[in-house]
């Protein structure tokens, strides 16, 4: 007979006194400071503020030390502090095609006005560790060039002056908010693209690779990928007209698709949409592709019964922090449950026995006979 087992009070503090030893580490290092995280671990702050859906770059360098770098751990933090947080108002959309440029590439246009821009990426480095970084040696500034002054319009605003790609519908509806409000199949597209940017970039990952891998049939081009800053602006109803509140850094996505056409529309291309916190390139580029995968009934397209076409299945999973939710309850306290599954057991167990010994005691009796 299983007892159950009471952790108390003076064990729970205990295991916190521990966590937080485990967390410093060998105090002989020096300990690690929230800007050291924020400037030195800038992507995993990223998508912290990505997943966590709170663009702070010091918080999420506080949860990221908090949690010992598990950045699941560290996301369900700033999940917590987001709901504390008074809304005061809403901005406006923001305006990508105003964004400062750090990087911005396109897969379809090599000589688009604005011209490529590589800026900071691993995409030519050579993956070969850097000893030289385990020396923490000194790393030479990188040559600067004058500010680019002109405009860099959206790779595909080419492709609709050809009118050769989908033209995207405008509204003045306002969007769902899924933070305010449950989910609920189905879903339109602007509440999948929320719950897109929050997933968890693994799984958004996977799914995007799937349909390349052709479980959607879903070949893209990246029309453009771009990273810099935008402006925020929020109207003030006493000011009457909006004003500058910030800036964000975003990464955005155009993915550039193949469509038959329909009975109603010519052959044209379509798009994949991707929006993410800070420089966050994989997660956007996959977003687009499973974007696209989900607008099979919105364009005519047949259900092949992929993965990645079923909303309920990728929206539901996406999001790492109920998953990890739902999966760690598991090792919480299920004495009670388990106790009534082992009675079942035994149960059938006894049950099974005496059928066998009744068995065995006719077959004896036949023998006898």
């Amino acid at each position: 007979m299983y007892v159950a087992v009471k952790g108390g009070e003076r064990a729970i503090e205990n295991a916190h006194a521990w966590l937080a030893e485990e967390r410093r580490g060998d105090k002989a290092v020096a300990e690690l400071s929230l800007a050291q995280i924020r400037e030195q671990l800038s992507l995993a702050v990223n998508r912290v503020m990505a997943e966590g859906s709170l663009y702070d770059p010091e918080l999420a360098a506080l949860a990221i030390k908090q949690a010992r770098g598990d950045l699941i751990e560290a996301i369900f933090l700033i999940r917590a502090y987001r709901t504390t947080l008074p809304r005061f108002g809403a901005s406006a959309p923001v305006e990508t095609g105003r964004m400062a440029c750090t990087r911005r590439i396109s897969a379809t246009f090599k000589d688009a006005p604005g011209g490529q821009v590589l800026g900071p990426t691993f995409d030519y480095t050579h993956r070969l560790l850097d000893f030289k970084l385990a020396a923490e040696g000194e790393v030479a500034a990188a040559p600067e060039g004058a500010p680019r002054t002109e405009p860099l319009p959206h790779i595909t605003s080419f492709l609709n002056e050809e009118g050769v790609i989908q033209q995207e519908p405008e509204s003045n509806i306002t969007p769902g908010d899924m933070t305010r409000q449950p989910m609920e199949y189905p879903v339109d597209r602007a509440v999948r693209l929320q719950s897109l940017t929050r997933g968890d970039e693994g799984f958004v990952l996977g799914m995007a690779y799937s349909t390349q891998r052709g479980y959607a049939r879903n070949h893209a081009f990246v029309g453009e990928l771009r990273i810099g800053a935008v402006p925020v602006e929020m109207e003030v109803p006493e000011l009457g007209f909006s004003i500058e509140i910030g800036e964000l850094e975003l990464t955005e996505c155009e993915t550039v698709n193949q469509f038959k056409g329909s009975k109603t529309e010519p052959p044209q291309f379509t798009r994949g949409y991707g929006l993410v916190f800070g420089q966050t390139e994989r997660k956007a580029i996959s977003m687009a592709l499973v974007d696209r995968a989900l607008r099979w009934e919105e364009l005519g397209e047949e259900n092949v019964g992929a993965p990645a076409q079923d909303a309920e299945f990728v929206l539901s999973h996406a999001d790492n922090i109920q998953a990890t939710g739902f999966l760690e309850h598991i090792k919480l306290p299920h004495y009670v449950d388990f106790q009534a599954e082992l009675e079942l057991v035994r149960k059938l167990r006894q049950e099974a026995a005496e059928r066998s010994s009744a068995r065995a005691g006719v077959v004896a009796a036949e023998a006898a006979e």
